[in-house]
């Protein structure tokens, strides 16, 4: 039996340094562009998003003096591909402890590619309540949409090509701080 071997080759596009200086950078145009940091509240997307909400609202404080609420959504069952997907989901749940309803919400995640994802944390988010505006925050874009979904806050916008993907490494959940571009032959 014929077995065809893909093999990776991986490019480090960010190390730690440059991904903590990229969300240092969009807590300050957050505050600098939004209105008023006291209406904010952060959600991220479950997994990475999470943690990069999480160390924006940080840096928020930080600057701001603010405690910032965060929530997590995990957006599995909101998803328009969920029925497609042969694999039993590992779903991590959904944390959101306060009102939505008048706040800016800042979503999260660590990749922007289709607008999917997006699409399904919006969805997800309208079930909470009514935000007066919501906004996208991203690590990388990295274009390829198809959804009319823009981020406003990016960190580094990547382009790449459909052969290649954008991997993000996080020291909460892989152990480094990273992002590489990655291509299969």
């Amino acid at each position: 039996m014929y077995q065809e071997v893909m093999t990776e080759k991986r490019k480090q596009l960010l190390e730690k340094s440059e991904i903590e200086r990229s969300l240092t950078r969009l807590a300050h145009e957050m505050t600098e562009r939004l209105p008023s940091i006291d209406d904010i509240v952060l959600i991220g997307i479950r997994t990475r998003g999470e943690f990069i909400a999480t160390r924006l609202a940080k840096a928020l404080k930080k600057i701001s003096g603010n405690n910032i609420p965060t929530g997590f959504l995990d957006v599995t069952f909101y998803r328009d591909d969920f029925r497609e997907r042969l694999i039993q989901p590992q779903v991590k749940g959904t944390e959101v402890s306060f009102s939505l309803d008048g706040k800016t919400v800042i979503l999260t995640d660590d990749v922007l590619f289709t607008g999917r994802t997006i699409r399904a944390a919006l969805d997800e988010i309208m079930d909470f309540g009514r935000p007066a505006t919501v906004a996208l925050a991203v690590l990388v874009d990295r274009g390829h949409r198809e959804m009319p979904i823009k981020a406003d806050f990016v960190g580094k916008n990547i382009p790449t090509s459909d052969a290649e993907h954008v991997l993000v490494r996080l020291e909460e959940v892989d152990g480094e701080d990273a992002v590489y571009l990655v291509k299969y032959d």
